[in-house]
């Protein structure tokens, strides 16, 4: 398993630093585009989904959705005259709303939850929720001063996922020797607040430099650290979203594309929280 899990991961992270460098836009959106597809397919899974016709009926949904978005709002429309478009903005808007959702959907589990776990289409909105936002904020912060500099966007999305990725390092570790309480045991047994204040401890290491490198005013750099930790701590609803569905459905890993890792979605969860919200963040008080 671990040999497996290497070997992915030392195919698929030059793929990654090649997608976010050197595509050009409408390349990048077409291979986020792909991941979210793919991440859509899964999610099949977490509804219940159990014959490919189905399966594949929402997936080409969930592409449609991104295609649309792509055709009404081209890149060089993104951003104009420093503004995101408010097609955009709304999606994000409504991204912050489905994640505080989540966090209650999270604290009453399993109470409550008759309502959507016998719904498939409730749990196919749910995913879409999910998942096109993430592709928005991505596209959104990659298209940020393009004109200007063609790596600043590119510099915000390794930002997001450095300080998830420490967090999520930091979680695991502090988890295994100190963890104590845990965070939420009805949806995911092996996530303790000592794992998640660790690892919003180590993610701070990142932000604390962003901060200092990226702002000169200290009012600026508190609302890096802010914003940062914002990101960090929101991205701990995106695991324990995707343990919940699995929970409901039954299932270890949303699915078996990546060997020895899982499915895409057992990759990204943490991400399909934290863009959404550092883009809003980012849009509405960073820019």
């Amino acid at each position: 398993m671990l040999k497996q899990r290497v070997i992915t991961a030392l195919v698929l992270a030059p793929l990654a630093l090649i997608a976010i460098l050197f595509l050009p836009l409408r390349g990048f959106e077409l291979c986020i585009g792909l991941i979210v597809v793919l991440g859509a397919w899964e999610w099949g899974n977490l509804m219940g989904l159990k014959t490919r016709p189905g399966k594949a009926i929402y997936t080409v949904l969930v592409a449609a959705i991104c295609t649309l978005l792509a055709y009404l709002v081209p890149v060089q429309q993104i951003w104009v005259q420093g503004q995101l478009t408010s097609v955009y903005l709304a999606i994000l808007a409504v991204a912050a709303l489905w994640w505080t959702m989540v966090l209650l959907m999270i604290l009453a589990y399993p109470r409550y939850t008759a309502v959507w776990r016998n719904s498939r289409s409730m749990r196919g909105l749910f995913g879409m929720l999910t998942l096109v936002p993430t592709w928005v904020a991505i596209v959104t912060l990659r298209t940020q001063l393009y004109d200007v500099d063609t790596l600043y966007g590119a510099s915000l999305i390794f930002y997001v996922l450095g300080i998830v990725w420490a967090a999520d390092i930091g979680a695991f570790f502090i988890g295994v020797k100190f963890g104590r309480h845990k965070l939420r045991p009805n949806v995911s047994p092996g996530k303790t607040l000592e794992g998640l204040l660790g690892g919003v401890a180590a993610s701070f290491a990142i932000i604390g430099f962003a901060a200092l490198h990226y702002q000169v005013n200290a009012s600026m750099i508190w609302s890096h650290l802010f914003i940062g930790g914002l990101t960090v701590a929101v991205s701990a609803l995106g695991d324990l979203n995707e343990s919940m569905f699995k929970r409901c459905v039954g299932c270890k890993d949303s699915g078996t594309l990546l060997p020895g890792h899982g499915g895409i979605l057992d990759r990204i969860d943490s991400l399909t929280a934290a863009f959404p919200i550092f883009a809003l963040c980012y849009v509405l008080w960073m820019t």
